[in-house]
């Protein structure tokens, strides 16, 4: 099936996400499970779409624990064709590192005649060329845990061991409900699968917000995983999921709690300076044609929002525990004009 086949079926099927067909792991010495590829600086290239929220957790990741100098950076075009993710923002529409046109070259690589999706985050290996991982749940956790040598100094801990099985939970709870739940919403294909989601989506938030009414962070005194991947969804919500998912029992803006929770984190370094609202808005509205076939893109909201006092500081915690915030964002990096509030 191709991409432009599958965007025009969602919403007339019940959506399930795929699970990572390409499951290896980057692994500190490529043994432990590494599957064979170990950590080395400037072997591997982070594929991702600044409008998935999936990439954009490893985007964040990779800001806080300052691997930009050990993992290059290529950014695809929010709008795909029938090839899926294109790198048609660079020059000669090809990636300059890798030197292809379209991500699925990678998988191809890897895999001759692989028939599955092409997804990010991705991660590929440069000298061959060949895809090593697509799995969006445990690329962030390797970064954390095994790419601990290429880390900057004052790197903060995103998944400290003492706390790994609640944060293991909250994010179970999260990603169930809120991450994929929106998703499952947005592409239901009756009424009753949608109200289910829906359902599902805000009172997981409902919860989330009361969790947070009195804590800065989800886990501990301090940003871990579980907030990287709160906030991927959380940033999009008003933009495109309470509009385009039908997820719009509120607004966040409308939630107290969680509006200021998510501004918090968006007005940190590391967070913030890797979305895209433009290229958000333009990938959801234009790509699923199946739920929105003119492909008109709303010209609201107003983004200014994101950018007011929080007052969060209030409730004690350090974003970075006994680190330090990361560095500007290097240069070519940036998020474009257009994409900020």
């Amino acid at each position: 099936m191709s991409a432009e086949q599958g965007n025009a079926s969602y919403g007339h099927k019940e959506f399930k996400r795929s699970k990572s067909h390409f499951a290896d792991r980057i692994t500190a010495d490529g043994g432990d499970g590494g599957d064979g590829w170990p950590v080395e600086a400037g072997r591997y290239r982070l594929v991702v779409s600044r409008a998935c929220p999936w990439a954009g957790r490893a985007l964040v990741a990779r800001r806080l624990l300052g691997l930009e100098s050990a993992l290059s950076l290529a950014v695809t075009d929010p709008i795909q064709d029938d090839r899926s993710w294109r790198f048609t923002l660079d020059p000669d529409d090809r990636d300059p590192v890798l030197g292809i046109r379209f991500l699925s070259e990678a998988y191809e690589a890897r895999e001759s005649g692989y028939p599955g999706g092409v997804s990010v985050p991705a991660v590929v290996d440069v000298p061959s060329g060949k895809l090593v991982t697509n799995d969006y749940q445990q690329i962030t956790l390797d970064f954390a845990t095994e790419w601990t040598a290429l880390h900057r100094e004052g790197a903060p801990d995103l998944y400290p061991e003492p706390l790994r099985d609640e944060i293991d939970t909250v994010m179970e709870g999260i990603y169930r409900d809120v991450n994929n739940g929106v998703y499952r919403a947005g592409f239901a294909p009756d009424q009753s699968t949608y109200e289910m989601a829906c359902r599902d989506v805000f009172r997981r938030l409902e919860l989330t917000s009361e969790h947070l009414a009195t804590r800065r962070y989800l886990v501990g005194d301090t940003i871990t995983e579980a907030d990287i991947r709160l906030f991927s969804t959380l940033v999009r919500f008003d933009a495109v999921y309470h509009g385009h998912f039908k997820c719009n029992r509120w607004k966040l803006a409308e939630d107290p709690v969680l509006w200021a929770y998510a501004r918090d984190l968006f007005q940190t370094p590391g967070f913030g300076d890797t979305i895209d609202f433009d290229h958000i808005k333009r990938h959801y509205y234009e790509v699923h044609t199946g739920i929105n076939p003119t492909g008109i893109v709303p010209l609201g909201p107003d983004l200014s929002g994101w950018l007011t006092p929080h007052h969060r500081e209030q409730l004690g915690g350090r974003p970075f525990g006994d680190g330090t915030p990361p560095g500007p964002v290097p240069a070519g990096e940036e998020v474009p004009p257009t994409g900020r509030p």
